[in-house]
């Protein structure tokens, strides 16, 4: 009969088994070939039948993040669709090196509730729950973890010297430089392109001037900051115009401009251990006392003293000015020009942005009263604009939850908030304020980023009161021709047919489903 084992022998069934291996970078004892051999051997001694076999290659063990094949093996136990008896697994660490030991007995434990049983085929010990095993295999998951952390600590130090010597260490050059890779001894072996990587242990890279047309870009964005005193968005603009992209083939924005403003490497320097995300933990921006650097390594773009020129004046415009300050900076603009308003105070090169008074006493508008403007126009737009600025970011995170929850791989840029959905296709979303018109109707204006160009618009309908969404169109960007539109309250089967009540249809969308389910 199908399905069942062939007992005519009179033997036991064979116990049905798979495989989890994990391998990453470490040593070749641990190549998914070695590891799987290893365990064959031990299922054939056992009189085990291996039926199928989950693995996560080049993977670090720390998160269950990224480790695709160990979340759709945890799934597959959860929702009782397992066909298999036993979880093989190499050994402890190949479960996985959890800087937290409870975690990876919580993924153990998954598995034991359901009546999988883990075993470790490489280890002394029986995982078969007695009081000895589970002392031992404590000690185990605890010995993983710390492997890690002192790798960490060595790979760290390893990382400061090298950068103290004048190599890069990862990251892309950057716009206006290029990779140049080196043997032992440092001479040149070429160029390396965007994706391409060392492939000797003992090479090294360093950082060279990049194509001339390049450069000179790098230099005119210095010359007009510094002494034609231009913001970063006009020379985002100038940029864009004159049909110039970024290293990554974007259009200038005011941070891409802001970068190249701020970073020590066009002249020079190596700087390491700005930002630190050790052991898959939280980002962390670290203090410029923890910066690593070593001051004129390879050839730079800019003078130093036009460059530290340039972050002298970004770093007074950002300095932290006292309420008191900033009210009596806003006092004295307001007697000059009998008037107030956002494009006046970006301005004036005495105060910092307005963003700055929005944020410090919650809105323009309390900052004009304290200083005794009342404009003549209704500006109660600027505190619902505020209060979207501040709901975007939570509504893209609980995206982003959701979709993860349901299998989903979403990326999110840091600058932008675009969402790239299993690399796959790329999403924004918007939040268009509702105005109401004369006659008592509502109106919003949807605007496409022409810039970021994504595949797909959410766009969000606010209510009336503008205090939470009201609906939600999907706007795909190959019926989108315009750069904006504006929604009515119906709008007809040509616009209506992409609106949704929720976002349940958008975030399923990043589902994963098996063919054979399909």
């Amino acid at each position: 009969m199908m399905g069942k084992p062939d007992v005519q022998d009179g033997s036991a069934p064979k116990i049905r088994a798979v495989i989890y291996a994990r391998m990453s970078t470490e040593h070749q004892q641990y190549s998914a070939e070695n590891q799987s051999d290893a365990i064959r051997e031990y299922a054939t001694k056992h009189d085990m039948e291996i039926v199928r076999s989950y693995v996560d290659e080049g993977k670090s063990g720390l998160r269950i993040d990224g480790r695709n094949a160990l979340k759709e093996l945890i799934e597959v136990v959860q929702r009782g669709a397992a066909d298999f008896e036993a979880i093989l697994v190499y050994d402890v660490s190949r479960w996985g090196r959890f800087q937290d030991a409870d975690e990876s007995a919580y993924y153990e434990y998954i598995c034991r509730r359901s009546g999988i049983a883990v075993t470790y085929c490489a280890e002394q010990f029986q995982n078969d729950g007695s009081p000895v095993s589970t002392i031992v295999k404590g000690v185990k998951r605890a010995m993983a973890g710390e492997y890690s952390r002192e790798l960490s600590s060595k790979v760290f130090k390893g990382q400061c010297r090298l950068i103290q010597l004048g190599f890069r260490q990862g990251g892309m050059p950057g716009f206006g430089l290029r990779r140049m890779l080196v043997d032992i001894e440092g001479k040149p072996k070429g160029v390396l392109q965007h994706g391409e990587q060392k492939s000797i242990q003992t090479d090294r890279v360093i950082l060279v001037l990049g194509p001339k047309d390049e450069v000179h870009t790098v230099r005119w964005i210095f010359e007009q900051f510094v002494q034609r005193e231009q913001p970063e968005r006009n020379i985002a603009e100038a940029l864009n115009k004159r049909g110039i992209l970024t290293d990554l083939g974007r259009l200038w924005t005011h941070a891409t401009v802001k970068q190249i403003l701020t970073n020590e490497k066009y002249i020079g320097n190596n700087v390491y251990n700005r930002v630190s995300f050790k052991l898959k933990k939280t980002r962390v921006m670290n203090p410029e006392e923890m910066w690593i650097r070593a001051n004129d390594v390879f050839e730079g773009l800019i003078e130093p003293a036009t460059f530290w020129k340039a972050r002298e004046i970004i770093l007074e415009r950002a300095r932290c000015y006292s309420d008191e300050e900033l009210i009596a900076g806003l006092q004295e603009l307001y007697k000059a020009q009998g008037w107030l308003s956002a494009i006046i105070i970006e301005e004036c090169e005495a105060l910092p942005s307005s963003c700055v008074f929005s944020h410090r006493f919650g809105g323009l508008l309390r900052a004009y009263r304290l200083v005794g403007y009342v404009p003549d126009h209704d500006y109660g737009y600027l505190e619902t604009n505020r209060h979207l600025r501040q709901m975007h970011p939570l509504l893209v995170d609980s995206t982003i939850t959701e979709m993860t929850r349901l299998g989903g791989n979403v990326e999110r840029d840091p600058q932008t908030d675009l969402l790239s959905v299993n690399g796959e296709f790329t999403v924004s979303l918007v939040l268009s304020r509702c105005i109401q018109t004369p006659g008592g109707s509502s109106r919003w204006n949807i605007r496409f980023d022409s810039d970021l160009n994504p595949d797909i618009t959410v766009a969000v309908r606010m209510n009336v009161g503008n205090t939470e969404p009201l609906d939600y169109y999907l706007l795909p960007s190959l019926d989108m021709h315009a750069e904006k539109i504006r929604l009515a309250e119906y709008n007809g089967l040509s616009l209506d047919v992409y609106r949704f009540d929720t976002l349940d249809h958008f975030c399923g969308m990043a589902r994963r489903v098996r063919i054979a389910v399909a």
